[in-house]
């Protein structure tokens, strides 16, 4: 039998010249980005397209043998399938058991009550509350497309929306579908020990934790700027706090104190209830003169008859399901489900590649089956359409369980286009990874010094922006990152999961001009995506320029502020 190739990478394969062989490096994500915001091709077809190039590039520049570039992108592509793409898909059915069961109407309807009328406020409790729900469970443009239509339906103009859930879906993004970007990060650099990406990813999740908050605290008062300008926020900056402030400090404990999967989950219902409470105490003010800018008119009282206290608390169900299930497989039984975990040495892979001083890059496969966040999400998810099924109003809400089979392979069939591009873009990512580039990027970088600090969001925001999803630019630039941070010396004093949590961060700041986030806006609002695009550009770059300065000093004189 023929042996099998070896492959140990090298940080300067072109011409023995560090600044070259980076700039090779680079060729595949360039391509992506070209193909993908100049050319406008389709995200899978740049991705496969990408993919290529850096088989191409590890085989003749890199000098990896094919067989093993060819294994690492089957690694790569492995782990976008299960756990990603399955805990994506598990999220959005999840969202979709609520919708077929048709408690989805009361939902909405219980948002126009608790805010008293007042559109504005209405407005931050279905872009800025719901909308984060909806991120922490599905994310991927969902959040966008759903809250997008709903304050369209309130009265507000189309380009005022647009603008408003787009800011709104600033603040649970590094957190969102369960906080896949995260525990994506966490695995990247963990050299397949599923216990160092879960003590990684959590330390991550602490960092994230303590930066997150600080826009969380502003977002809803930026939404009332947008929706109303000045008036907006004169009219409604108590309730605007309120909602930004318990949302951010629910957001910093659970992140560092709790499931940091559940973190979205729980300060946005932490934030709902809490604004809603303080609704009840505080009389809204300028909402007739605010309907009269909007074109609406007079408003009439809430008609809170149809909306019992039965059909609010079953409406609201799914969500207190999804913190319990999660709350027992996080909390109580983690060492239970994990011991479910199937280890898996890639075939032909694993023992045969190094990286450049001789380390095991990762070539262990973790197959998680009851650990992952999306079997608890199934979990969740059957006891909901279960619940739904026999208490049913009398017949008036109708779900069986046999529609909530069919609407998981719908789920599925549906987003197969967007499965894909991340099945890709993670194989592209451990062809990187695995032939040196990735690491070759990141020793050049280290030669920029203590100024790495100040430009590492702007990796994440960039991959974000481009890709439109910030748990794939977590899988692109999270090696690189972590690597710049333990080789650069001007960072020593820096924990290299700061950067990790910085490319996360600018990614959450990247969503909002993704051109897959602008295209969804723009489909439920009726908007051009270039109108939208110039308005929304300015905030994006001002939240990255915010945090470019946050990391900065948080890499030296604010290291207190780092979990």
């Amino acid at each position: 039998m023929k042996e099998a190739p070896m492959f140990q990478a090298s940080l300067d394969p072109v011409a023995g010249n560090l600044a070259l062989s980076a700039a090779v490096a680079c060729v595949p994500l360039v391509a992506f980005f070209v193909l993908l915001a100049v050319c406008k091709l389709k995200a899978h077809v740049s991705a496969a397209i990408a993919l290529a190039i850096s088989f191409l590039v590890a085989v003749f520049a890199f000098g990896m043998p094919a067989p093993l570039a060819a294994l690492s992108a089957t690694q790569g592509a492995a782990y976008g399938a299960f756990p990603i793409v399955f805990i994506i898909i598990l999220a959005v059915w999840f969202y979709e058991v609520t919708v077929l069961s048709g408690r989805f109407a009361d939902l909405r309807r219980f948002f126009d009550i608790v805010g008293g009328g007042d559109v504005r406020i209405q407005a931050v409790l279905i872009a800025f509350c719901f909308g984060g729900l909806l991120e922490a469970l599905a994310g991927f443009g969902a959040p966008i497309a759903i809250t997008a239509t709903m304050v369209l339906a309130l009265g507000i103009r189309p380009l005022r929306a647009a603008l408003a859930v787009l800011i709104a879906n600033t603040a649970p993004v590094a957190y969102g579908a369960v906080a896949t970007p995260i525990t994506m990060a966490g695995n990247m650099v963990s050299g397949g020990d599923a216990a160092v990406a879960s003590a990684t990813s959590q330390h991550v999740a602490a960092i994230v934790g303590v930066q997150a908050p600080l826009f969380a605290a502003v977002v809803p008062l930026l939404v009332c700027a947008v929706l109303d300008g000045k008036h907006g926020v004169r009219d409604c900056w108590p309730p605007a706090l309120v909602c930004g402030m318990s949302f951010a400090v629910v957001q910093w404990w659970c992140s560092n104190n709790f499931a940091y999967e559940l973190t979205d989950v729980m300060a946005t219902l932490a934030s709902l209830g809490i604004t809603i409470a303080f609704m009840r105490v505080w009389k809204p003010r300028g909402v007739e003169q605010s309907r009269a800018r909007f074109g609406l008119p007079e408003s009439s009282a809430a008609d809170d008859a149809q909306l019992t206290p039965v059909r609010a608390w079953m409406a609201l169900l799914p969500y207190a399901v999804v913190i319990a299930v999660f709350a027992v497989g996080k909390l109580a039984i983690p060492g239970v489900l994990s011991g479910f975990d199937i280890k898996i040495p890639w075939p032909g892979l694993a023992g045969n590649v190094l990286t450049a001083v001789g380390a095991n890059p990762g070539t262990t496969y973790t197959l998680p089956l009851l650990s992952n966040p999306g079997s608890m999400l199934l979990v969740a998810g059957i006891i909901v359409a279960a619940i739904y099924a026999v208490f049913n109003g009398g017949g008036e809400f109708k779900m069986g369980m046999g529609q909530a089979a069919r609407a998981l392979v719908d789920t599925a069939w549906k987003m197969r286009t967007s499965c894909l591009t991340i099945v890709l873009v993670l194989a592209l990512a451990y062809v990187m990874n695995f032939s040196g580039m990735t690491m070759c990027i990141g020793e050049l970088l280290a030669e920029t010094g203590v100024l790495f600090a100040l430009l590492s969001p702007v990796l994440g925001w960039v991959g974000t922006a481009v890709t439109g999803s910030d748990t794939s630019a977590n899988a692109l630039f999270s090696s690189l990152q972590h690597s710049v941070a333990q080789a650069n010396p001007a960072l020593a004093g820096a924990s290299p999961d700061l950067f990790l949590a910085a490319n996360t961060m600018g990614g959450v700041v990247g969503k909002m001009i993704s051109p897959q986030s602008l295209a969804i806006a723009a489909l439920a609002t009726g908007e051009h995506e270039s109108t939208l695009f110039r308005k929304i550009l300015p905030w994006s770059l001002a939240f990255l320029a915010v945090l470019c300065a946050l990391v900065f000093l948080q890499s030296g004189v604010l290291a207190a502020m780092v979990p």
